[in-house]
């Protein structure tokens, strides 16, 4: 999604969202995904071509959206490895806090899509999961870690967090055990 969205293709991305996120891909339908927006069904698909497409350019939204956050997340991190993992996993534990939250949007969308690999969704999931861990890689490798590709795949996995606050901090306390074999020694 090259373009930014017009405001009704906005909202129907967001309603969308909303409902797969709260019922699942299979259970929300187009027609209540229109009447939900406020638009005909007539309308959803003048935007998108399928429920399917519509899947896929929710997924590339929030995909920007979730990498805003993550970014703005990790430029209050600071320099130290051991604050960045108290840092960012306590935040997430925030997020996963929040009333109504059921998980994280993306490994929920592909899991139900677990059986349909070709699916656009699944690509744009995947590619989301590459852009986190290239991420961390650099932020990784900007204090000192060695193998900070490694440690980024191995963190990645420790994101997903249960809702229960004492899953992050068992997480953050894993990934400062991680990192301590990996931190490169002063020069």
């Amino acid at each position: 999604m090259n373009k930014q969205p017009t405001d009704a293709k906005r909202r129907i991305i967001q309603t969308a969202y909303e409902l797969f996120y709260r019922s699942g891909f299979a259970r929300a339908s187009v027609d209540l995904i229109a009447e939900k927006a406020g638009f005909t069904k007539r309308t959803l698909y003048y935007h998108f071509k399928s429920k399917d497409h519509l899947l896929a350019e929710v997924i590339q939204f929030h995909n920007i959206l979730a990498m805003e956050r993550i970014r703005g997340w990790g430029d209050r991190l600071g320099g130290e490895l051991d604050a960045f993992f108290d840092s960012l996993f306590s935040q997430l534990a925030d997020w996963a806090a929040k009333p109504r939250w059921a998980g994280p949007g993306f490994t929920r969308i592909v899991m139900e899509l677990a059986d349909l690999p070709g699916h656009p969704a699944r690509a744009i999931a995947s590619r989301h999961k590459r852009t986190i861990e290239t991420w961390l890689a650099d932020e990784f490798a900007a204090k000192g870690v060695t193998a900070p590709n490694q440690l980024a795949r191995q963190i990645v996995l420790l994101l997903l967090i249960h809702g229960d606050r004492s899953y992050a901090r068992a997480a953050a306390e894993a990934a400062k055990a991680l990192a301590n074999v990996r931190v490169a020694p002063p020069s």
